[in-house]
This record gives C-alpha cells, sequence and structure tokens, in this order.
C-alpha cells in the first residue's frame, strides 16, 4: 500500500456544523416526531444508540440540520475526542449542541468511514489534544476542527484502512465476549467453592 497521503484542512473535506440550539435541557416528548441525538447515545465502538435517543418537538422556522446516512458526529468535549459515522436514522433527527455534525463535501474524495478512523488515531489526536482550551472542561472549538489537518489517500487505500479496522472491531468484539464469559464461569465456580459445592474441573 504504497500511496503517498495529501494533508489537506478538514474545513476544505467537510462541512462542520454545531449541533441544534436548544435553549436548555431538551424537553422530551414522548411521541415527538424528531429524534435528538446526545452525547450519551454514542456507543464506545462506534455509531449512534437510536434506542437511547430522546424524542422532541421542534420549534422556529428555521430548517433543522437533519442528520443523514454516512453524517459524522464529533464529540468534542471531555478528556477524548472522536467522530462516529450515523447509520440511517429511524425518524428525522438532530444531534445535540455539544457535539459538531460534519457531511463530506466530496464522497468521491473522501469515505466518512475513513474520516472517522484518521480523527482517532494519533497523529490527528495529537492535533485535537494541543488545540484543546477552556478553565473548567476542555473543548475542541469549530474553528480548531476546521483547521486539523487530515491525511487523505486514494479510495482504494481507505477501503482497506477501514475494512481492517471493522475486521479489528469485530475480532475485539468476540474476544471481549469471550473474556466475559471465562469471568462468569470463574464466578460461579468462586460460589461454588465458597459455598461447599461439588464443582468438576475437568
Amino acid at each position: 500500500m504504497n500511496d503517498a497521503a495529501l494533508k489537506t484542512r478538514l474545513g476544505d473535506l467537510a462541512h462542520i456544523r454545531a449541533g441544534h440550539p436548544f435553549r436548555g435541557a431538551v424537553e422530551a416528548v414522548p411521541e415527538g416526531a424528531v429524534a435528538v441525538v446526545q452525547m450519551k447515545d454514542i456507543l464506545p465502538g462506534g455509531g449512534v444508540d437510536w434506542s437511547s435517543a430522546v424524542r422532541t418537538e421542534l420549534v422556529g422556522r428555521k430548517e433543522p440540520d437533519w442528520l443523514s446516512d454516512g453524517d459524522l458526529l464529533f464529540v468534542s468535549r471531555g478528556s477524548r475526542y472522536f467522530a462516529v459515522c450515523v447509520d440511517p436514522p429511524p425518524a428525522p433527527a438532530v444531534c445535540g449542541p455539544h457535539l459538531f455534525h460534519l457531511t463530506v463535501k466530496a464522497r468521491e474524495l473522501l469515505m466518512p468511514e475513513f474520516l472517522a478512523w484518521v480523527v482517532g488515531q494519533g497523529p490527528v489526536q495529537r492535533q485535537l489534544l494541543q488545540a484543546a482550551s477552556g478553565s473548567l472542561q476542555l473543548s475542541v472549538t469549530r474553528q480548531a476542527l476546521e483547521a486539523l489537518e487530515i491525511p487523505l489517500p486514494s479510495l482504494a487505500t481507505q477501503r482497506v484502512v477501514t475494512d481492517l479496522a471493522a475486521a479489528v472491531a469485530r475480532e475485539r468484539a468476540v474476544l471481549t465476549a469471550l473474556i466475559q464469559n471465562r469471568e462468569l464461569q470463574l464466578e460461579a465456580l468462586a460460589s461454588a467453592l465458597a459455598s461447599g459445592q461439588p464443582t468438576n474441573l475437568t
């Protein structure tokens, strides 16, 4: 994979918008037509937990920045900065004000999945840590996000990288499940030994 990747400003590769400007907390409306993605709904392994997203109704005349399949959400506050791809929303959806909403300008040049991956890697993470500011809680501004230097290899290289990253994620899930199963077995064994029940270790 001998592919010289050009470095390009993120602001030139993607539209970057702040989340929907809710005034205060999002008001939950159980039968609301709009889903609101907040930081709590971002899955650790990537993606959105739509089942936990609050439903509400939006007010105001301005057309919201709706989330679409392949958009990205960037977590800009806290100790870890990362982006996740959005899968098809089950209903009209927006993101909350503590997230940035990114849309790749030209998918024939940049895969959203590759952008989400590369944002989490060392070189970009170091840029984010240097750019973070704030007294009580560090955060990354929109201007700093736009200025990030992102490597842009060929689409073929991007596909290889994202396929490899997806394989690693699947392997991690399998190994995590195996470890959890072994831990449950050990807990059951410890309980049996403590209660004097017979155990079969063969």
